[in-house]
């Protein structure tokens, strides 16, 4: 209960006070203090009105007082009588596991779960038959497309794409890619190979997330050699304003909208470069990515056509949309009306998609609440199989050993890959022949960036006037 000392008479808003003239007044709240109150004592009266515990650990409501209080409260209405209570302060409630209801900020990527069953559950009744869910899912593809700004990007320049010198390993190659996806804009990458390339490959593209190191982190390189040595042309690249970007846009421009859109867009785009290439096979294409590289995972798998195998990593839930503008800062999840990244995942089917979520992030609700919703969207193709979870409910948010376990097999199974060449005597899937490189080896324009070309743009307001927009942002850094 939300801890407060005060008599009966105070909740009744009235004071004593002593004029010393033989009388007391009472200064009862009424219309001419607007009904004027301390908000807890409001709280407390929706506490015993619909018995229940709303806890405030974060102290939110401390010293706030609220106009016509009491008349906020609908009775038979616990939701709204929150909501109208708390939303003057842009204050929210979460309700808990143990029936609690916790006060929280209002963040606008972020609902309580309750909140997201019954959004699940309002999105299944819109559509239950294949041809209901075909209409949902291409209007909000195209929606999509829209809010990202994609229909207005500038084609992309006929410049040629500056590859570094490749470096050759036991059963993959290593070259760093800068390419420019805008006019002035370079995105940085790499491009992994099997070694010796004999035959067609598939095509993996894998976004990048905001794990610490980036794209140079341990477990990426290892995820893009091995899955290099089972057959296919894999390609990571820096976030928007992270990495390399940095030579163009500090990091503070991450914080943007126009992130997402050249995030989204630099997939899109590196996906065109690698088909062009004479040994991919454009009908074998995957992507994965871990945190927000499984936002753009979902993204690239519901907008472009092209991509037939996606493996979304620690990423996938109703009730988390991504904490960073360059995942929620489009609004593409108000498209159709409203949105959420289960429904995004949905849009995938029928083409195969293994969702990987653990235990102690935003994804443990995977198994009970988004993947039967996801379920249903496949099983309106008679492919409910091709959708598959691994849920690792004791581990947290990485892409880590065994979650890579559970994504090579899939990859391989659905993009035609041999899991062979990376397994020991003993049948084990063995990474340790992967070599760790330092983050220099992956720099395209050199350590001290010398190597960028003259007409790097380096203009937060330019980058968004190419797309017809306005930079509405003050990140307060000189461009």
């Amino acid at each position: 209960m939300i801890n407060l000392k005060f008599t009966i008479h105070q909740f009744l808003l009235t004071v004593s006070i002593s004029l010393g003239l033989g009388f007391t007044v009472i200064a009862q709240q009424t219309s001419d203090t607007k009904f004027k109150k301390p908000v807890t004592e409001t709280i407390q009266k929706i506490e015993s009105l619909f018995d229940i515990e709303v806890i405030d650990d974060r102290k939110l409501l401390e010293d706030k007082e609220l106009d016509y209080a009491d008349w906020r409260i609908e009775q038979g209405n616990l939701e709204v009588s929150l909501t109208n209570v708390l939303l003057p302060f842009n204050l929210t409630y979460f309700k808990q596991a143990d029936g609690t209801y916790q006060i929280r900020k209002f963040e606008h990527h972020k609902i309580s779960i309750d909140k997201a069953e019954n959004k699940l559950a309002f999105l299944a009744k819109n559509y239950s038959t294949l041809a209901e869910w075909k209409t949902r899912k291409a209007s909000l593809k195209t929606c999509m497309r829209e809010t990202f700004g994609l229909n207005n990007a500038p084609k992309t320049p006929d410049s040629k794409p500056i590859l570094t010198k490749k470096r050759n390993y036991k059963g993959y190659s290593v070259e760093n890619i800068g390419i420019e996806i805008l006019p002035g804009v370079y995105a940085t990458g790499s491009v992994y190979k099997p070694y010796p390339l004999k035959q067609k490959a598939a095509v993996i593209i894998t976004p990048n997330g905001h794990f610490l190191d980036g794209r140079y982190r341990k477990d990426e390189q290892i995820r893009c050699a091995m899955l290099a040595k089972m057959g296919a042309v894999v390609i990571n690249y820096d976030l928007f304003a992270w990495g390399e970007s940095e030579l163009q846009f500090p990091v503070e421009n991450h914080q943007n909208s126009i992130a997402s859109t050249v995030q989204v867009l630099t997939g899109i785009r590196l996906l065109d470069y690698a088909l062009k290439l004479k040994y991919a096979d454009p009908e074998r294409v995957g992507v994965t990515g871990g945190s927000g590289g499984g936002s753009h995972t979902m993204f690239l798998a519901a907008i472009d056509d092209r991509v037939k195998v996606s493996v979304p990593v620690v990423m996938v839930s109703s009730h988390f949309s991504g904490g960073c503008p360059c995942e929620s800062g489009r609004g593409i999840h108000l498209c159709g009306k409203g949105t959420n990244n289960a429904e995004i995942a949905a849009l995938a089917a029928p083409k195969p998609q293994l969702i990987i979520s653990d235990g102690e992030d935003w994804t443990y609700t995977v198994p009970e609440l988004e993947f039967p919703f996801i379920q249903n969207s496949y099983g309106f193709y008679g492919k409910r199989e091709l959708v598959e979870n691994a849920h690792f409910p004791k581990e947290g948010h990485d892409y880590g050993y065994s979650k890579r376990m559970a994504m090579y097999p899939f990859m391989a199974k659905y993009l035609d890959l041999d899991l062979k060449v990376v397994k020991d005597f003993n049948g084990k899937i063995d990474e340790s022949e992967v070599i760790i490189e330092d983050k220099e080896a992956f720099l395209v324009f050199g350590k001290s960036g010398k190597k960028l070309p003259n007409n790097a743009l380096k203009n937060i307001d330019r980058l968004y006037e190419m797309f017809g927009e306005k930079n509405q942002k003050n990140n307060d850094v000189e461009n």
